[in-house]
């Protein structure tokens, strides 16, 4: 479907004179890293929580209230904020986002009660959306034959920084205190708004439409776009699957007859550097052989991945150990993998939208991620684990059944 015909009036195609030219290594390197240290600053607290806690007089429980208001705020920060991209020049949006981020992480370490913390919270999560103002910047700079490889590139960096986050907040924390974290993490964050204000050119706002009619223009795009709802719903159903297994996996370890703790299923978490290091070959596939081999790929991996994990839910306590492994590098990178390909599909809907379009998809993941965590939590007090990996494989499948419904092209 043409440009024109979302919303013809107020929304006019712009590109920028750097994607015939493409992007140099360097400044794709700088927005991988950028993506990575901003989504990271998610996360940064998960680790830190019991010394935080213990810190400031705060019961476990109340504690509990700054990752999820870092999440909710992410949350928002992606429905409200990302279609500003489209807007406005998404360079300054970075910039602008960059500095406040800095001031609530600052704010964060300074902070000496939960009552400072809960809305530093929160407008951490808001400002952590510059990840996802990097993303789309990226796809309207790189060329149409290279598109694909370049988010791919840049997921690499995000996915690294939600790996490495806690790792790296944890043994921070545990030298130098918690609140020396927040104030390294501001330190990055001035250091990438410095170099994206230096390096990355200005990316043309592509509709002139008002903030409210911008919001509205959403739902627009979602009746519109039948490409746009696929991805969306088979996104969000593999991240059904993938949330419910690692919202799932600690408690399930801990329990008998495993009795393993905290360390081993964090120890299971690197399988996301699967995800994360197949990335760039998802997107390159994604513009060599078309996006929708690549979506149908990754969810059949996941389907199969979760199956397996099924299946060896009756074999020995070793065995199950080892599935456990292989399984996890599987289903991940399948929904990594599908997720940049799937990006990839979208980002060819509408040039003149791909902030809105992006906002769309990733708010499809959340609710996945959302659903998965309380479903699979229900289902391991109900059915155990083998209910949690039967809801996985079945969301999976469901996901692939999007995918090849009626033979759809991306």
């Amino acid at each position: 479907m043409a440009t024109t015909d979302i919303l013809p009036a107020n929304t006019a195609p712009a590109t920028h004179p750097a994607t015939a030219q493409g992007l140099s290594r360097a400044l794709i390197l700088l927005l991988a890293i950028g993506a990575g240290l901003s989504v990271a600053c998610l996360y940064y607290s998960q680790p830190m929580l019991g010394v935080l806690a213990s810190d400031i007089g705060a019961s476990d429980r109340a504690v509990g209230l700054i990752p999820t208001l870092n999440q909710l705020g992410y949350a928002l920060g992606i429905l409200l904020l990302a279609p500003l991209g489209d807007r406005h020049d998404r360079r300054n949006i970075m910039l602008v986002k960059a500095v406040l981020l800095i001031a609530a992480l600052v704010l964060a370490g300074l902070s000496h009660s939960l009552a400072a913390l809960l809305p530093a919270s929160l407008i951490i999560g808001l400002m952590a959306t510059l990840a996802q103002d990097i993303v789309p910047a990226a796809a309207a700079l790189a060329p149409e034959a290279q598109r694909g490889k370049v988010v791919g590139t840049i997921m690499t960096g995000l996915l690294t920084g939600i790996l490495l986050s806690r790792v790296v907040s944890g043994l921070v924390a545990e030298q130098f205190g918690w609140r020396a974290m927040f104030f390294i993490a501001a330190a990055t964050i001035l250091l990438i708004g410095a170099a994206i204000r230096r390096f990355l050119p200005h990316v043309r706002p592509t509709t002139t439409l008002p903030y409210h009619a911008l919001l509205a223009s959403l739902w627009t795009l979602w009746r519109q776009h039948d490409a746009l709802r696929r991805a969306a719903i088979a996104q969000g159903l593999l991240s059904l699957g993938f949330s419910a297994f690692w919202s799932t996996l600690a408690i399930m370890l801990h329990a008998a007859p495993f009795h393993l703790g905290s360390a081993v299923a964090g120890g299971f978490g690197l399988a996301g550097a699967a995800g994360a290091l197949a990335a760039p070959l998802a997107g390159h596939l994604a513009d060599r052989r078309g996006p929708e081999v690549v979506t149908r790929f990754g969810a059949g991996l996941a389907t199969v991945a979760f199956v397996l994990l099924s299946v060896a839910t009756a074999w020995p306590m070793q065995a199950q150990l080892i599935m456990l492994g292989v399984g996890a590098v599987l289903f991940d990178l399948g929904v990594q993998a599908s997720l940049i390909a799937h990006q990839s599909v979208i980002y060819r809907i509408d040039p003149a939208a791909r902030s809105r379009l992006n906002a769309v998809l990733f708010v499809g993941m959340f609710i996945g991620m959302a659903a998965g965590s309380v479903i699979g939590s229900a289902l391991l007090a109900s059915h155990g684990w083998i209910g949690v990996t039967t809801l996985a494989a079945a969301a999976s499948l469901g996901a692939l059944a999007v995918r090849c419904w009626k033979g759809a092209k991306a």
